[in-house]
């Protein structure tokens, strides 16, 4: 049956990718004209011109996205939001599912890509982990955006977990910032990206459900660094129970 409805998944595939280009443009051409403002303005933009892309192309995709909040999210405070990463469809479910000034981190190399690096460099905060300078100077920005009081979003992961495990090994350095800057961290799961797109193959994206649940709120006022250890276990345990709960499919153990 699957090999019978190949095809269609290649002819999908290739259409999502056309559609993505073809509304990109607009976007790119947005994010010409207002680069020129401070950056802050000019960013929170190009954001929104992003998340009305997002609008047009789910519709277009025949991809129903839904916000599931089990906790309410104040939209005026600023978050450390913290995802599992298990496709590259996480990144378009991120403007379609925060409505709000958000900073996610990236990848610097994702800045090369013609026209898309435009609108990547201005909405994301690049992390180039070729020197202990150039991350030092990513925190620092993540930083200089909280204290505007625009939220950051993080893949704690780093990368995509290619695991049977809710989540693979987690880094410290989101909970360390939070520590520091005294943010609260917000989880937040992505649940069906890995069934709409597998990081395996593009030719594997698909119609269907998407949803972004977030969690309650973690508050770090007065921890210390002595505590980082106790909160990122706090937070992953939180996660990977969540992940279950919900039943993502990834999860095999």
């Amino acid at each position: 049956m699957r090999i019978l409805l190949k095809p269609f998944q290649i002819i999908y595939t290739l259409y999502a990718f056309a559609t993505f280009i073809l509304l990109m443009i607009p976007v790119f051409i947005w994010a010409l004209l207002v680069v020129l403002l401070h950056p802050v303005n000019a960013g929170n933009l190009i954001y929104k011109a992003c998340s009305l892309w997002a609008d047009v192309w789910f519709v277009l995709l025949f991809i129903r996205h839904q916000n599931i909040y089990e906790a309410p999210l104040e939209k005026g405070k600023a978050y450390i939001f913290l995802s599992n990463h298990i496709s590259y469809f996480d990144i378009p479910v991120i403007v379609k599912a925060f409505r709000q000034p958000l900073r996610p981190l990236g990848k610097v190399q994702m800045q090369k890509i013609p026209i898309f690096g435009i609108i990547y460099k201005n909405v994301i905060v690049s992390v180039d982990r070729s020197s202990p300078a150039n991350r030092a100077r990513s925190v620092q920005l993540l930083k200089s955006f909280l204290q505007k009081g625009i939220s950051v979003l993080v893949f704690p992961e780093g990368t995509f977990n290619e695991t049977s495990k809710p989540l693979k090994d987690v880094y410290d350095g989101a909970f360390r910032i939070a520590i520091e800057t005294g943010t609260p961290i917000k989880p937040v799961l992505m649940l069906d990206t890995h069934d709409r797109l597998h990081y395996n193959s593009i030719f594997s994206f698909t119609p269907g459900r998407s949803r972004a649940v977030f969690l309650e709120d973690i508050p770090v006022i007065g921890l210390t660094a002595d505590q980082l250890p106790q909160l990122k276990a706090q937070v992953i345990e939180l996660m990977e129970s969540k992940l279950r709960g919900y039943g993502a499919s990834w999860i095999k153990d």
